[in-house]
């Protein structure tokens, strides 16, 4: 093992027992069994808005659109959908963290009424690491996700001066709806170690990798500190999870600090069975936070009978199509789709306005939720 390798496990290791020393510790096995037994199966997705470009145009004032998410949602709850994994930032907390509590308690009265109980992410790794204030910047014709950014951005990741407000930030957020029902989770790090190859790793810090893994714990604890009713994770999402020495040290942290165990897939069901057999060794649930990619082989069909058949609860990648494009796909960043579509839409279930990109998927999905057969039974 390398010098560089002991180091950082050593660096987790000390990290891991300080969270335990001030008490901050994760919960038992069978708390998060007892609170995943009183969950409906989850299914839904990872949600932002046609109208907005990213996390920053969901949220703030000028640009929060409660008309067109309760619409969506709507949509959503048509398929039997009842959870949205939700992104937000913090700087939002730092422009307006009064505004941006009222505009998360009207989202939560949104997505109630919609039988909808959302997973809030706190931070990102992915995308643009140079995130702004304001009026957000248009989309690049035929690019994914050509707008979205990260959350701290590189410059606050760098400088521990900030880290005092991205504290008031986390505690402020989950402090406000700790007990709040309304609230499914708490996802601290969308993919922590993502490192943006092919859009913006020129962008990034060399050791954004070994930053993250210093904050990661931290960010856990200040979620902690706010006594939160909800389960906390952070999800794994690349590489051979299935023994802990093949896993890196981000891996084994972020199942460290989870409650529950989430983790992302785009790949085949066979792929998707194959990571779900290896984490149940942590006899925790488990969400799949992100999946469905067509163009990779992912789709409903297939992942959500796997998903069903463990019990793993599935939130697929993208709702409706909007502004951050990601019904293309990846490799958009290299050859761009401007003024054609995709032979197949790599990601979203129903096209701008409502109508399903593939009607027999949406049936697939009232299948497996059972909303069919919930309303036959009602009579409608």
């Amino acid at each position: 093992m390398s010098t560089f390798r002991k180091s950082i496990q050593v660096i987790v290791t000390i990290l891991l027992l300080t969270l335990t020393a001030i008490g901050a510790e994760r919960w038992s096995e069978q708390k998060a069994r007892d609170w995943y037994a009183r969950q409906p199966w989850l299914v839904g997705s990872n949600y932002n808005p046609a109208s907005a470009i990213n996390q920053l145009e969901m949220w703030q004032a000028d640009s929060f659109d409660p008309k067109r998410i309760d619409l969506e949602l709507g949509w959503a709850e048509s398929l039997g959908m009842n959870t949205m994994r939700v992104y937000l930032h913090d700087l939002l907390w730092q422009q307006d963290a009064e505004g941006f509590k009222r505009r998360l308690d009207q989202f939560l009265t949104i997505a109630a009424r919609h039988r909808i109980r959302p997973m809030f992410v706190l931070f990102d790794s992915v995308w643009d690491p140079d995130p702004q204030l304001g009026k957000q910047r248009a989309p690049k014709p035929g690019v994914h996700n050509s707008g979205w950014v990260q959350s701290p951005s590189r410059t606050t990741l760098q400088n521990k001066a900030e880290y005092p407000r991205l504290e008031a930030y986390v505690k402020g957020v989950v402090g406000a709806f700790a007990k709040d029902q309304r609230v499914l989770a708490w996802d601290i790090w969308n993919e922590p170690d993502n490192e943006n190859p092919g859009s913006y790793n020129h962008l990034e810090p060399k050791n954004k990798v070994e930053l993250v893994l210093a904050l990661l714990p931290q960010a856990f604890a200040w979620a902690r500190e706010a006594n939160p009713e909800q389960p906390l994770s952070s999800g794994v999402w690349k590489g051979d999870w299935s023994t802990p020495e093949k896993m890196t040290a981000m891996d084994r942290l972020q199942i460290e600090l989870s409650d529950v165990i989430t983790f992302h897939n785009y790949d085949s069901p066979t792929e998707l069975e194959k990571r779900i057999n290896w984490l149940k060794r942590y006899n925790r649930p488990m969400i799949c936070t992100e999946y469905m990619a067509r163009g990779n082989g992912s789709y409903f069909f297939g992942s959500l009978l796997i998903g069903k058949v463990h019990n793993v609860g599935m939130i697929n990648w993208g709702l409706v199509q909007g502004k951050t494009q990601t019904h293309l796909p990846w490799d958009s960043w290299q050859r761009a789709y401007v003024d054609r579509e995709p032979s197949v839409w790599f990601h979203e279930v129903f096209r701008n306005d409502g109508k399903p990109y593939l009607p027999e998927e949406v049936e697939f999905i009232k299948r497996m939720t059972g909303v069919n057969a919930k309303a036959k039974r009602a009579g409608r």
